[in-house]
């Protein structure tokens, strides 16, 4: 009987386009889905691309499977995983392996991987970007699990990966949730850099008065420099483009309300776990929470405000292209604290510059700014923020000024940009010598004796404010 390398069970778009990948690149590939069409489909479309072993069972589709069986599973996140766990975990043995490719939050992920560990079973929670056309094409992929799963499972990956200058967009991320987690600050900064984007479009044609057309042949200019990305890639063409129907501005017969999935809301909701100040991802997904409240917005429409006067500036996109790469940065700085914080947390030792080296190519927040990353965690692996590293350091120094009046325009005109404003603001947070903090933590032993500590010496202290205002120590 012949034997599969590698299966996957769940043939929906992503899937199937990464059974399709692995048999492109000469795996033999066992494929199962729920519904024995969806398997039978594959099989008859896609046959000629490589060797598929199709499998209308589970109790088929792991006997297919040479060991140590490696078994991918690409379903919807939460209880659809689990319950496919449950069916096929009984099926293998010590030693075997299940790849979880799907969105999955990585505290979910960390249970699986220890209850499977439990039966000698290697649960490696994936995560997997670029999408339908990264998973056919060549994905990033950030596996988590054991060192030992990767030694059987990697080379698989790194075949089917995308390649940047030779090397594969995967490595072993680290143990359990590792994977998992990387992923979801990966989205939660797409979401930051995604807003950021949006907000240098509406301040182009609100404040510069450029139709979408010029603002995508702005767009494109931008991509042969330093904001060189997929995401400017794409923005250009979205905006270049006309609706057949009516013949206006693609951009303007799109409804304006942005939906999402929750792996950026994660982000932020993790980062407030984990004590990390993470605003430009937190207020992207704000931003998307807002432009979902219909009623709201409708019901505020009438609230006064300035008058969106465009700014006789030739050299306003210029300036928007500073705040964009310095809010960019910041975006990233803050992306990359909350992974070595979750790194320090859970005890992963995740490699930052890794992480920027495997999202070059294949995930949706490619770009030629990644390389800049990995070459500040080579030069210094335990910097703080990538804001002290020199070559970022001096292009904020270099935007700052076009930035502050990015920003000031916004608000004088009443363009919303939440993204730049807070990325702004943390900068200006991280650089004062003195915040008002200290006011804050008076304010908290004022009302709920939560004491305080000096500058002066050490310990914590407590002010009798309803008594005669001595000071005690805590």
């Amino acid at each position: 009987m012949e034997t599969a390398r590698i299966g996957v069970t769940g043939l929906a778009v992503m899937g199937r386009n990464l059974a399709r990948n692995l048999a492109r690149h000469g795996h033999p590939v066992a494929v199962h889905n729920r519904t024995a069409a969806r398997t039978k489909a594959l099989v008859e479309e896609f046959g000629d691309e490589g060797t598929f072993l199709p499998a209308d069972t589970p109790e088929r589709f792991v006997a297919s499977l040479e060991r140590p069986r490696r078994l991918v599973i690409m379903v919807k996140a939460g209880a659809p995983t689990d319950a496919v766990i449950d069916e096929f975990a009984p099926l293998l043995e010590p030693g075997d392996m299940i790849v979880d490719g799907g969105n999955a939050h990585f505290a979910d992920t960390r249970r699986r991987e220890a209850a499977l560990r439990e039966r000698g079973i290697h649960f490696v929670g994936t995560g997997i970007s670029g999408g339908e056309e990264g998973a056919l094409h060549g994905p990033s992929i950030m596996p988590g699990g054991s060192a030992e799963s990767y030694e059987a499972l990697g080379p698989l990956l790194e075949d089917i990966a995308a390649k940047v200058d030779g090397t594969p967009c995967c490595t072993h991320v680290g143990p359990d949730g590792a994977g998992h987690f990387v992923k979801m600050v990966h989205n939660g900064i797409e979401y930051s850099d995604m807003q950021l984007i949006a907000e240098s479009y509406d301040l182009l044609r609100h404040a510069a008065g450029l139709a979408p057309a010029e603002i995508a042949e702005v767009f494109r200019t931008w991509n042969t420099g330093r904001l060189e990305s997929y995401l400017i890639e794409i923005t250009a063409e979205v905006l270049a483009h006309t609706d057949a129907a009516t013949g206006k501005p693609f951009v303007d017969v799109v409804l304006d309300q942005a939906e999402q999935k929750g792996t950026g809301r994660w982000t932020v909701q993790t980062a407030l776990d984990l004590g990390v100040p993470v605003g430009g991802i937190a207020e992207a997904v704000f931003a998307r929470s807002v432009s979902g409240h219909a009623d709201l917005r409708e019901a505020s429409r009438n609230l006064p405000g300035p008058s969106r006067t465009a700014v006789a500036d030739s050299g306003f996109a210029d300036k928007v292209e500073k705040a964009l790469y310095a809010s960019k940065i910041v975006a990233y700085a803050q992306g990359f604290h909350e992974i070595q914080a979750g790194s320090a947390e859970y005890g992963w030792d995740i490699d930052a510059g890794a992480m920027a080296t495997i999202w070059r190519g294949g995930c949706i927040i490619r770009a030629r700014f990644l390389d800049r990353i990995r070459a500040a965690y080579d030069a210094d692996p335990s910097t703080p923020t990538l804001l002290t590293d020199d070559h970022f350091a001096e292009a904020l120094g270099d935007a700052q000024d076009a930035w502050r009046d990015v920003v000031a325009t916004a608000a004088r005109i009443g363009v919303p940009a939440p993204g730049f404003s807070t990325a702004l603001a943390y900068y200006d947070s991280l650089r004062a010598d003195r915040l008002p903090a200290a006011l804050t933590q008076g304010q908290r032993d004022f009302f709920g004796a939560h004491t305080y500590r000096r500058v002066d010496r050490d310990g914590s202290f407590h002010t009798l404010w309803g008594g005669d205002r001595t000071e005690v120590q805590a």
